[in-house]
């Protein structure tokens, strides 16, 4: 497949405004994103990510890129307070759990999967576990001891914030002032191991009941919280690679920090765009276990929150994320997946009308440009509400046909039924509820058996039968529409 005339522009965070998306060595594209870290159920801010990431990954696929898209587990080093102190979140869920910690690592990680896939987001090319690269890791912490930028202290080594940022800009990325924090910390010195309390752990010491431990050269330890993402990135896209991702909460400490190791170690910077989703809030609050507004995904399937009022299909939970751009902030309520469970039936209701349209000799409403005004969107910083905001504008058209109020050509019908299988199914990632919930032909098939049975009953006047079979069915909760060409039916 050939690259598609090179229009996308994406915001890069680092520069803060949209630039035109040139790779470093076109059609490759190295992409790395943060992946969760496992010691609990995947929630709708794991969701946000992981679908925002999954488009791009898609759309750099239909442009004709090759994409090596790498998502990390963090499994190791990712500490409760912050990069330096407490209990590794892992190892404490193991401990009050009486596990291993690769058995909560391994739970927790399957689960994840199993969302995603219900999510519909396509698996990364590479997944590697941060407690699978702790030799990399070592070997990046060394780099950036000999570079001269880091410093060993009790056994932990920190990075030095402040020698760093005389030589580079520490704050780039978050608009920290760097100047002002280094200050307000003099004052702490001498008070911990650490010379200023902004500089970072590349590696920590293992206190006696740590249960994740490996040998280093400075002591039996565990490696820092944001050294994972320098030396997994690197070792499996390069030393410069094109996309780092995740989300908006990390960009500080966590890729701020990432940025400072990479270019101590390297001498360079190592990625050229860095991209960021926004928050999901609930009701306008921060979502977080201690607000007691913390949604697992698995209770949003089945619908066991208190703050959910039904359960919303993974289908739901991604068009809800869609429908905002990505880079905004997106407010939950019950209320709002509902109107999202109502506009999605529409289109996937819609798009299954347009694969039974019937062809005219002319057409007489305008469907031509649809494509363009799609791409146009996407091309514009993955501008997903736009896109389905045209797909919205196009069902008007596709229903009138349907209701035989307007007539479409056959080529015209064609086109349409490319666009939308492009842009819902292949771009967006929508499947219809019907194949999500039920993920069986034969079902689908039996049901379509039952209401041809109607329909032959109603030829033969046979109201008995047809009926029973149309109530039956609509107990069950079948919904049931008889059209001129004969039936619609949804669950």
């Amino acid at each position: 497949m050939e690259i598609m005339e090179n229009k996308l522009h994406i915001y890069n965070t680092l520069s803060r405004k949209k630039e035109l998306f040139v790779p470093i060595h076109t059609p490759n594209v190295g992409m790395y994103v943060c992946g969760p870290t496992v010691y609990g159920d995947a929630h709708l801010g794991h969701a946000r990510p992981a679908i925002t990431f999954d488009i791009l990954f898609r759309y750099l696929l239909h442009l004709g890129y090759k994409v090596r898209y790498v998502r990390n587990i963090t499994d190791v080093g990712h500490l409760e307070n912050d990069a330096d102190s407490g209990e590794d979140k892992i190892a404490k869920k193991a401990r009050l759990d009486e596990l291993e910690p690769m058995e909560v690592v391994q739970y927790y990680t399957n689960r994840y999967h199993k969302a995603m896939e219900a999510l519909n987001v396509l698996p990364p090319s590479i997944e590697p576990h941060a407690s699978g690269h702790i030799m990399e890791q070592i070997d990046f912490v060394q780099k950036i001891l000999d570079a001269g930028f880091a410093y060993e202290s009790e056994g932990s080594v920190y990075f030095d914030v402040e020698k760093y940022n005389k030589k580079y800009n520490y704050g780039k990325l978050s608009g920290r002032n760097i100047e002002d924090m280094l200050e307000s910390t003099r004052e702490l010195d001498g008070q911990s191991e650490k010379r200023r309390s902004v500089d970072f752990a590349l590696w920590k010491k293992a206190s006696p009941e740590h249960i994740m431990r490996w040998k280093a050269p400075w002591s039996v330890g565990f490696p820092g919280w944001h050294m994972e993402c320098s030396a997994m990135g690197t070792k499996y896209l390069g030393e410069q690679f094109d996309i780092h991702g995740g989300g908006m909460d990390l960009m500080f400490p966590h890729h701020e920090c990432e940025i400072a190791q990479s270019t101590a170690a390297l001498g360079k910077e190592t990625v050229k765009y860095w991209m960021h989703n926004n928050m999901i809030t609930i009701n306008g609050q921060k979502m977080g276990k201690s607000l007691g507004n913390f949604i697992n995904l698995e209770e949003f399937f089945t619908g066991s929150h208190a703050l959910l009022t039904q359960a919303f299909s993974p289908m739901t939970v991604r068009f809800f994320i869609l429908q905002a751009h990505y880079r905004s902030t997106v407010d939950f309520s019950s209320e709002a997946l509902q109107a999202s469970e109502k506009g999605l039936s529409r289109l996937m209701e819609g798009y299954a009308r347009l694969q039974k349209l019937s062809a005219s000799a002319t057409s007489s409403v305008e469907i031509a440009g649809l494509r363009t005004k799609c791409e146009d969107a996407m091309l514009d910083d993955l501008n997903t509400p736009i896109v389905i905001s045209h797909l919205f504008d196009a069902l008007k058209a596709i229903n009138l046909v349907h209701d035989g109020k307007e007539t479409l050509t056959e080529s015209d019908i064609a086109e349409l039924k490319e666009v939308f299988a492009l842009f819902v199914e292949d771009i967006l990632g929508l499947v219809s509820e019907d194949e999500a919930s039920t993920g069986n032909e034969a079902y689908k098939k039996a049901i379509d058996l039952l209401l041809n049975m109607r329909l032959d009953a109603k030829k033969n006047k046979d109201w008995a039968t047809s009926d029973k079979i149309r109530n039956e069915l609509t107990a069950l909760g079948f919904e049931i529409k008889d059209t001129k060409d004969g039936f619609e039916w949804k669950i």
